[in-house]
């Protein structure tokens, strides 16, 4: 079979098999392109999900009539210039492949012009086969038309989704772009429908203005602003409350230097920083951007553009993972406010409603050793008392006065209700703590802080673990020894491709080394600076102790232990939850009972 070399239109038509998938691509590179035209508003507009009819208009500086015509054109484009600036890439398009791509399989029509012009032009691509410029009236700016999306090749055309599931997925492009670029006016219409994301500062103000646009106002009032620097990476955006989560990741914005990416890294290092106050199978709400040297991160990975590579991956993850939970710290315990359908559900139930029966309460329950403070340190060998709540009289969570407490976040203890939770007044509303859920979560990193101080101890293996592993996993296994020796993990070299394992962290107890140390090869490979596996096993223990330690519902408290547990968790950042995720106290507000009883 002899050689030949493709036309152009055969070309472009590959081409468009990477660059135009679905509408939403054509959304996303018309959209970026209007961006790097310097637009300050861009209106975008679909038909049949985008099938039929996709238009984008900008306000942007427009092309002269021999930049229009090679536009059109494959590996044209005046975002770069040699190779040289490859290195540092700083507009969100740059291949010359779009246009052409696109003109390849739909019908293609262009109008521009620039600010100065006495009038525009116009050109038309249909199929791959273009036309000749002609002059055209028109505001300065471009405005580009896709009709028939692969009309040109009906096999693609039948693998597209219904039109409103198409317009869906083109409506979540605008979406991320317009939290990615806040100082930009974005107008989006779908059939008879019109969604308008006015421009707004970009600052913490202006971007929480943009989330409450986006997401809903409901979700910007339960996110914090957060802000980190290091070594010339940045980071600011706001990210949602402990409370505030998804069943899946697709209230995750992420952006880096402005450019909407869906990096796996990035996503699983926000995951790891809520990782003790999120259920596992939860996902957080964030919109971030990411600011690092052009020459710091590769946006040339992904025939989209859709996923990045950083230059120091552990320097990112450690960026975003320790300004994220330092936030969280700062913001406090934040309570679940109850609410909405949570009301709706409360007040439509029946009068003589009757909870399922609980289970007996133990008869017996173990004999406290002398109370201690929740901040009181531990003895050697975990030997502090987890069952027994501190009294009133301990000096670092002695309870107020109720008039006093009554000005403090979680007020004052009234009630103990069902031996489980306890009910506090405060000045706007009552507070429902759940007594065993936030005792875990106070135990839990009482713990957590003794293992930073003494570092986590050992257990030797009477015999050494052999682990063979990749020559490469074992070099990064090794280059970390010292990381993994503070985390309870004695490894060294035994041989090409071969690493002896001497010890394994005690609270782990007795635990296959091999497999252990295959964990941390893993995420050592995937630029886990920390060990994560490691961590998170140590982490599931604590976790366990302080669930066994901590006081059980179905043992009443005193009022005076009930106070100390609420000046406790007012006390402890991540009290928001428990150790599994789940709320450990929830707010009503005045309002919300007055709308309960109808008062208003």
């Amino acid at each position: 079979m002899p050689v030949r070399l493709l036309s152009d239109v055969v070309a472009n038509r590959i081409a468009a098999g990477e660059v135009v998938e679905r509408p939403a691509s054509v959304v996303k590179e018309l959209a970026e392109n209007a961006l790097d035209a310097g637009a300050r508003r861009i209106e975008v507009a679909l038909q049949g999900g985008g099938a039929r009819l996709i238009r984008v208009a900008d306000d942007g500086c427009g092309m002269e009539r021999d930049d229009l015509t090679l536009a059109v054109e494959r590996f044209a484009t005046s975002k770069i210039a040699s190779d040289a600036d490859l290195v540092g890439i700083a507009t969100m398009g740059f291949r010359g492949e779009a246009l052409p791509s696109i003109g390849a399989v739909a019908r293609l029509g262009i109008e521009t012009r620039t600010a100065g012009s006495a009038h525009g032009w116009r050109l038309s691509v249909e199929g791959g086969v273009k036309s000749e410029p002609e002059p055209a009236a028109l505001p300065h700016g471009t405005r580009i038309t896709v009709r028939d999306l692969f009309f040109a090749t009906p096999a693609r055309a039948k693998f597209l989704k219904t039109d409103r599931a198409e317009g869906q997925a083109a409506a979540e492009v605008v979406r991320r772009l317009a939290l990615a670029a806040p100082q930009v006016d974005w107008t989006l219409t779908l059939e008879d429908r019109t969604l308008r994301f006015p421009a707004v500062s970009d600052d913490d103000a202006g971007r929480a203005e943009r989330m409450a646009q986006v997401l809903g106002a409901e979700v910007a009032e339960a996110v914090v602003a957060i802000a980190g620097t290091r070594e010339g990476a940045g980071i600011a955006g706001h990210v949602g409350l402990s409370h505030l989560h998804r069943a899946t990741a697709a209230a995750i914005h992420l952006s880096v230097n402005g450019r909407p990416v869906r990096d796996r890294l990035l996503v699983g290092a926000l995951k790891a920083a809520y990782q003790d106050v999120t259920p596992r199978d939860r996902w957080p709400v964030a919109a971030l951007d990411i600011r690092v040297g052009a020459g710091e991160v590769d946006v040339n990975v992904h025939p989209a553009k859709a996923e990045v590579r950083f230059r120091d991956p552990g320097l990112i993850r450690a960026l975003l993972i320790s300004t994220v939970r330092a936030a969280l710290a700062e913001r406090g315990p934040a309570p679940y406010a109850a609410g909405g359908a949570e009301l709706a559900r409360f007040a439509a139930a029946p009068f003589g409603h009757r909870p399922a029966a609980r289970p007996a309460a133990p008869t017996r329950w173990p004999q406290p050793a002398p109370r201690r403070g929740f901040g009181e340190a531990a003895q050697a060998g975990f030997s502090v008392d987890l069952v027994d709540l501190p009294p009133a009289a301990d000096p670092q969570v002695a309870a107020a006065a109720p008039d006093a407490a009554l000005d403090r976040p979680l007020g004052a203890a009234k009630a103990h209700l069902h031996d489980t939770y306890v009910l506090a007044e405060t000045r706007d509303g009552v507070v429902l703590v759940d007594a065993h859920a936030a005792h875990e979560r106070l135990k839990y990193e009482e713990l957590k802080r003794l293992r930073a101080a003494s570092g986590v101890p050992r257990q030797e293996l009477l015999v050494p673990d052999v682990v063979d592993l990749d020559p490469a996993d074992a070099e990064r296994v090794l280059a970390a020894a010292d990381l993994l020796a503070g985390l309870g993990l004695a490894v060294e070299g035994f041989g090409p491709g071969a690493v002896l394992v001497r010890a394994t962290p005690a609270p782990l107890g007795p635990c296959d080394g091999a497999a252990l140390l295959r964990d941390v090869a893993e995420a050592l490979a995937e630029g886990d600076a920390e060990a994560a596996p490691v961590a998170r096993r140590l982490d599931h223990i604590l976790a366990t102790v302080a669930c066994h330690g901590s006081v059980r519902a179905g043992r009443k408290l005193k009022p005076d232990e009930m106070n100390a547990l609420l000046r406790a968790i007012e006390a402890e950042p991540a009290a928001s939850t428990c150790n599994h995720g789940r709320p450990t106290f929830v707010r009503l507000a005045v309002a919300d009972l007055e709308k309960l009883f109808g008062r208003r």
